[in-house]
């Protein structure tokens, strides 16, 4: 594109739209054998009352521009999916915000991870120490 002095401007590209959220949804739609008309009135978070409409999940899944599910929209598309919320907050975390979710190999690392964040302090760091003790932490770390 040319600018009113005759040079060039950059065109800045936007990263890769992520879509993990929508594609977790509509892969999960497709293993229950579910149209979005009978999935979508399964998409109710009982505590609250919140729904999820079936325009909301129809563009969710199409990759187009959508709000961020609150948390309770999220419990809403856990109980649809019937998957456990913490999965679909990984996938919006990284859809939404470019947050990618711990991984490892065996998937016991992510659920010591969420059960750390249950336990006092002072368990925590002796923990920590017992850890350091078993695996000493590589230079440069803390």
């Amino acid at each position: 594109m040319a600018a009113k002095d005759g040079t060039r401007s950059e065109t800045v590209t936007s990263p890769e739209r992520r879509t993990h959220l929508g594609d977790l949804i509509r892969a999960r739609r497709a293993e229950l054998g579910e149209s979005l008309d009978t999935f979508a009135p399964k998409a109710v978070d009982e505590g609250s009352g919140t729904r999820v409409t079936r325009g909301y999940i129809y563009r969710l899944e199409k990759g187009e521009r959508v709000t961020p599910p609150v948390y309770e929209e999220l419990k809403a598309l856990a109980a649809a999916t019937r998957l456990p919320l913490e999965r679909l907050q990984d996938a919006a975390g990284s859809q939404f915000h470019g947050v990618d979710p711990l991984r490892s190999g065996s998937g016991e690392a992510t659920a010591y991870v969420r059960k750390l964040d249950q336990l006092p302090t002072e368990q925590r760091d002796r923990l920590l120490r017992l850890i350091d003790t078993l695996v000493p932490p590589e230079s440069g770390e803390e």
